[in-house]
């Protein structure tokens, strides 16, 4: 009994499932090792991309920030952002925040962390930080490989600017901080999402293809324009206004509606999530 005792007053919840044991677990997975190499070579690919195809330009008299692509390394890097920010970097947010629940149920080990015991909101806090970590992660290593391989290619130099004019190189750094910065926090609505179906299935492909599969509709939803003043409430309506922080004189409205939206939807996605899995019967 005195051993109980004594094992008991010793425990301590903040201590179970310290945060650097998950993101260790974490980093060491195949699926984290096989993101970050796609995220890392997709630079490559558009360099190659523009060698083949040659250097673009503007059509119809039109130039788009993809046409100041070659200009320099800072206008590379703002382009890979342009280009994967819609689609390729959900990807990851899903994947690290939809499949790290629910594949501890489908490998039968979420009782054993339970048992250990790990309280239920301790596990979860532990796993949705790591999960945006590696997500933010993710979102750093795309725009800093993109800038080495085009600085390299390209040079260094200010970010010219499709609509005329030019930020100097220091200026430029900082603006693209500012634009990774509200891409993650307006891809935070496909994180709460995937985080949310991962409390509900032990399936980790269901939680993270639902959330990808949601946040693909948005953009559908978005694009019919007969919703009007509606769209100011879908997320994806957003997820391009960091473009305004790219100009001569940025402007911060679109960002901050943008911010606002994605926020408020992901802190009741979250706590959908805590609410669910506090009261959920794992078995698995």
């Amino acid at each position: 009994m005195s051993t109980l005792t004594e094992v008991a007053s010793g425990y301590r919840a903040g201590r179970t499932l310290p945060l650097r044991v998950e993101l260790v677990r974490q980093l060491k997975r195949r699926r984290t090792l096989v993101m970050g190499g796609i995220l890392a070579v997709l630079p490559f690919v558009l360099l190659v991309a523009f060698a083949i195809g040659g250097e673009p330009g503007g059509r119809n008299g039109q130039v788009t920030l993809m046409d100041t692509a070659t200009a320099s390394g800072a206008n590379f890097a703002a382009v890979n952002l342009f280009v994967s920010a819609g689609f390729l970097l959900v990807i990851p947010v899903a994947l690290f925040c939809g499949d790290t629940v629910a594949s501890e149920a489908s490998w039968s080990s979420l009782r054993y962390l339970l048992a250990a015991p790990v309280p239920r909101a301790r596990l979860l806090w532990s796993k949705l930080v790591v999960g945006l970590v590696m997500s933010l992660a993710a979102m750093v290593l795309l725009p800093l490989v993109a800038l080495a391989v085009g600085t390299a290619a390209y040079g260094w130099g200010p970010l010219q600017l499709p609509t005329g004019g030019a930020l100097d190189a220091g200026t430029a750094a900082q603006r693209l901080v500012v634009v990774v910065a509200y891409v993650f926090v307006s891809q935070l609505v496909t994180a709460g999402l995937a985080f949310w179906l991962s409390t509900r299935t032990d399936a980790p492909l269901g939680a993270v293809g639902g959330a990808v599969g949601l946040t693909i509709v948005g953009n559908v939803l978005d694009a019919v324009t007969a919703l009007g003043h509606w769209r100011d409430f879908l997320p994806a309506h957003w997820q391009f206004a960091w473009a305004d922080a790219v100009q001569p004189t940025p402007e911060w409205s679109g960002m901050i509606q943008g911010t606002v939206v994605s926020v408020t939807y992901a802190a009741v996605l979250f706590a959908l999530a805590f609410r669910h899995f506090a009261r959920k019967d794992v078995v698995s």
